[in-house]
């Protein structure tokens, strides 16, 4: 049971942490992102088992975090309450045209990201967007002017 318990206490402290770093930064792994999501999932591995090499702490380990993720997935559809408090919500970087400096700030996005999302949209200037909007996925999405 000790397994468990650790297993769920990791997987609050990783829901955690990922909400902290920020949705923009998890879409957009560097390789040193990528090498230290490996190490933070081994330090979690050795809090979660700690000397325990069986396979049945394994499957232990493993099926609580399955578990959780499924828990917060189905809390998050089945509960509109909770559902921007687990998945976020999305937010605004700017609008007709005009970058909204506080959204960037708050969300760490500087204007030149934000011009080259939308270059690589094939979009050449703020001025032919309505809103620019970075979804909870950590995308940024593109809706231009009619």
């Amino acid at each position: 049971m000790d397994i468990v318990v650790r297993a769920t206490v990791a997987f609050l402290f990783i829901f955690f942490l990922t909400r902290v770093v920020g949705r923009r930064e998890l879409s957009t792994l560097e390789p040193f992102d990528l090498i230290l999501l490996v190490v933070i999932g081994d330090i979690v591995q050795q809090g979660v088992t700690q000397n325990d090499f069986s396979v049945t702490g394994l499957m232990l380990a493993g099926a609580t975090i399955a578990l959780m993720t499924v828990l917060f997935s189905y809390a998050t559809y089945k509960l509109p309450l909770v559902r921007p408090l687990l998945a976020g919500r999305p937010v605004i970087l700017a609008e007709d045209g005009k970058p909204i400096e506080e959204n960037l700030r708050r969300q760490r996005i500087t204007l030149e990201e934000l011009l080259a999302e939308a270059r690589l949209q094939q979009i050449a200037s703020l001025d032919e967007v309505r809103w620019a909007v970075l979804e909870t996925s950590g995308a940024i999405s593109f809706i231009k002017k009619s």
